[in-house]
């Protein structure tokens, strides 16, 4: 049998849909054409899409899947940590992954980040052999999500039918235009300046002290304090020496956040794995390990905002 030949790069549609049937017609249908090509296929949505999808594949082999809310609860994490990860796991093939990083229960706080990130595949895979389906649920969505979609997607999806998205362009300015303004902290918020004299060791004192007051598990203190230990590092060393650290919490997340003098140059820091002798690496395990990671450039240096769960 000889198969249709597809692109060598990437293939990265969005996939509207109004009802569960139609999601599991399309879904199925993609996960389905990939194993007749053989193509390794990964499925990394949410619930409750996830348990339909798992039911209705059960025994087929070559699939495997993921909870896209675990995975990518933070969207800064998914190239790296899941759809390029996946890829290089099968070097030399074809992959397909449905990827479902936006959903209805995506907060205000996480939106931006969500379509950065869904900008962002385009530059990160442009020459990985991957064909990425993320679908939109258009009964729950708002239209202005919908239409980022169009933005962020150079093929758009409903059913069986493909056509080219007319409001695609240049992926790496449509994923700056997620780069918006930050709330402020709060008042009460506390705050502690980071340089060469207090160093990395009181920065992750600082933040112990304050998510043991809120409760935050061991464990996810001990997250915090790397986190805080990398956001540091990066301030005293790439930054200009010092910069300005806040933490507060409220009922569900103890937030840090970083302010310095200095910027990122590379729109994917932080979201693949830097080559050993490459910069980037703290920020990857910051993303890592945190549930939301917004970054923000503004006129005067960068604020990085880490939001780690109660």
């Amino acid at each position: 049998m000889t198969n249709t030949p597809r692109p060598a790069g990437l293939e990265h549609d969005a996939l509207f849909y109004e009802t569960p049937e139609q999601y599991d017609a399309a879904v199925l249908a993609f996960v389905h054409a990939g194993r007749s090509a053989e193509e390794p296929v990964l499925v990394a949505v949410p619930d409750p899409n996830l348990t339909r999808i798992r039911d209705a594949l059960d025994g087929v082999a070559g699939v495997r899947t993921a909870d896209m809310a675990v995975a990518g609860r933070n969207p800064g994490r998914i190239i790296g940590n899941v759809l390029t990860a996946f890829a290089h796991e099968h070097r030399g093939r074809r992959v397909r992954i449905v990827g479902e990083p936006i959903w209805a229960g995506r907060s205000v706080e996480e939106y931006p980040a969500c379509a950065e990130h869904e900008a962002l595949i385009n530059v990160a895979l442009a020459e990985l052999p991957a064909y990425v389906l993320c679908p939109y649920d258009v009964s729950r969505l708002t239209p202005d999500v919908l239409t980022d979609a169009t933005r962020t997607h150079p093929v758009l999806a409903h059913g069986t039918a493909r056509w080219p998205s007319a409001g695609y362009t240049d992926p790496r300015a449509v994923a700056a235009s997620f780069d918006r303004d930050l709330p402020p902290a709060p008042r009460d918020a506390d705050v502690l300046i980071v340089d060469r004299a207090t160093g990395p060791r009181a920065a992750r004192r600082f933040v112990h002290s304050h998510a043991a007051r809120a409760g935050l598990a061991p464990d996810r203190i001990a997250d915090l304090r790397h986190v805080v230990q990398e956001l540091a590092v990066n301030t005293i060393v790439h930054s200009g020496g010092a910069g300005l650290l806040t933490v507060w919490h409220d009922a569900e997340h103890v937030v840090v956040q970083l302010q310095d003098g200095g910027r990122f140059t590379d729109q994917l820091a932080g979201r693949r794995p830097p080559a050993p002798p490459e910069v980037g690496h703290g920020l990857f395990l910051v993303h890592a390990l945190a549930d939301l990671v917004r970054i923000h450039h503004g006129a005067h240096g960068t604020v990085v905002r880490v939001h780690i769960a109660l």
